[in-house]
């Protein structure tokens, strides 16, 4: 009851249990998306990125229906600016996209913007969680870590973007705070494929110090057996004497 990874089966002890487990879906907003927001109007193709919808939306009905906790993540600012670091403004304005500014889709990266906001594909339902970030990271400055440890949560199953910067920083901050981590490398995406490759041999250097990677099939592939074989456990406790 685990999922193939490389290098090494996910979780890397015991077997996966849903209710321990968490799918995050970082970043998949219309400015990291769509060809009229912020990636792409600092020149980035967000070709790849519109690529990946369709197995993350696979993965996370696969997730629904076996009872994964699924947890999306929005970056951006506040209207005023007051939580924007000035060397952030700096940096994304060199690169021809100043958050704050305007967008076809609205002010870029700015809470509450059209394109701020999730793509229709994958919007949440009422019962997911969304968390609301100003950094790459998903921990920083966000109740994340408080979110998961109420759930028990041990287990972080890694999808969106990008791969080399809010992927990465996310893998990262929960590495350090002892989860287990998964990253379904063809549910990931970066503007040029060969940044996207070079961040995914970052994320397993070391033996897998990080995480450990797998894809949207595989993943897939074996959820459905895990849900069944847990089902037909259910199915046994509930005929048992009582």
């Amino acid at each position: 009851m685990t999922i193939p990874g490389n290098p090494y089966d996910f979780p890397i002890e015991g077997s996966l249990l849903p209710e321990k487990t968490a799918l995050m879906i970082i970043d998949m907003q219309r400015d990291f998306c769509d060809p009229s927001g912020y990636m792409h109007t600092r020149g980035g193709d967000v070709g790849l990125a519109r690529a990946i919808v369709p197995r993350i939306s696979a993965v996370r009905d696969a997730c629904r229906e076996a009872g994964i906790a699924i947890i999306y993540t929005r970056e951006g600012h506040r209207s005023n600016l007051s939580d924007l670091p000035r060397s952030k403004r700096i940096k994304t304005a060199l690169a021809g996209a100043e958050i704050g500014s305007q967008g076809p889709l609205g002010r870029l990266l700015i809470r509450g913007e059209h394109g701020w906001d999730f793509i229709d594909e994958l919007q949440p339902d009422e019962t997911e969680i969304v968390i609301d970030k100003s950094g790459t990271g998903s921990f920083h400055g966000t109740e994340l870590n408080d979110i998961l440890c109420n759930r028990n949560v041990e287990n972080l199953i890694i999808t969106g973007v990008t791969t080399g910067v809010c992927i990465n920083s996310t893998v990262r901050e929960a590495s350090d705070r002892g989860y287990n981590v998964l990253v379904l490398e063809d549910c990931c995406a970066e503007p040029e494929q060969k940044t996207h490759d070079i961040a995914i041999e970052l994320l397993k250097v070391e033996g897998g110090y990080l995480s450990t990677i797998s894809d949207s099939q595989q993943f897939l592939t074996a959820i459905a057996r895990i849900s069944r074989l847990l089902g037909s456990q259910r199915l046994k406790s509930s005929e048992m004497p009582r």
